[in-house]
């Protein structure tokens, strides 16, 4: 099926209908001892079509692998994930993935590594390299398509591999703590762009953090999650303006919510 065609039927659905969800879903790993770790416990999850949702928890808790299962990339041990209701996996062309570490190629331009996915799923270079330049204007980078990673910051890299993640027009965002290896000073500055861009491309997110401001900004709803076998301890709707800018993070009922998360995580996190 074509990718204007699956379009079309996502404009069809009513709006009700979660683009994933995830439905008594568990994840055991072995050991190298032959021994067995439940990662996650049964969890049911949805994601709306053109939601952020923040998963947050302590360290080693699974958030890291359900948003693996929620991709295809780790299948789980049972329940199953749903894809605009169907029982399939999530396409390669349906999601783009961000990780902690930006992972560019440096052998390649900026502008390389942001095209490369679309080469993989074989979209037309006359599609591909439009898009390319309007997306290196949309997270700042028009600049610098021809320099190579090690002449940008860690932030700019950030921004490619977000960049890259959206060149094929993926519904699906899923990131794995994308900010977390970088300064206080510019984390904040990538989250009100991530938070700009997510606006303007109109994606749905799948968001892993260890931060609650973080999780609170930039979300719709905030999955929080419990020690190992982690299961949903609550979710939480962030009642706030859709646009939100620096200032709603000094405002009484940001404080209030984040205080509600922490609240709900006791000391799991500090």
């Amino acid at each position: 099926m074509s990718a204007a065609a699956d379009h079309a039927i996502a404009e069809a659905l009513p709006d009700s209908m979660p683009l994933i969800s995830v439905h008594g879903v568990s994840k055991t790993y072995a050991t190298r001892r032959g021994g067995k770790v439940l990662a996650i416990g049964e969890v049911n999850l949805e994601l709306a079509q053109q939601e952020f949702v923040s998963l947050i928890g302590p360290s080693g808790c699974g958030k890291s692998t359900l948003l693996h299962v929620a991709s295809g990339l780790l299948k789980p041990t049972t329940g199953q994930v749903l894809v605009r209701g169907e029982d399939r996996p999530i396409r390669a062309e349906e999601f783009g993935m961000v990780f902690q570490d930006a992972v560019l190629f440096p052998w390649l331009t900026i502008r390389q590594n942001v095209e490369m996915p679309a080469q993989v799923l074989r979209i037309p270079k006359s599609v591909y390299r439009s898009r390319s330049a309007e997306l290196l204007e949309l997270v700042g980078l028009g600049n610098f398509g021809d320099a190579y990673p090690r002449e940008l910051s860690g932030g700019m890299q950030q921004r490619a591999a977000i960049a890259r993640s959206l060149i094929h027009d993926p519904e699906l965002l899923l990131m794995d703590e994308p900010f977390g290896a970088v300064d206080a000073i510019t984390r904040e500055a990538l989250n009100i762009e991530l938070q700009r861009i997510r606006t303007v491309a109109r994606k749905s997110v799948l968001f892993v953090t260890h931060s609650i401001a973080e999780a609170v900004f930039l979300s719709d709803r905030v999955v929080v999650m419990s020690a190992r076998p982690s299961q949903i301890r609550a979710i939480i709707d962030i009642d706030l303006p859709a646009e939100r800018g620096p200032e709603m993070i000094e405002s009484p009922e940001f404080d209030s919510i984040v205080r509600k998360i922490h609240r709900e995580l006791g000391r799991h996190v500090h």
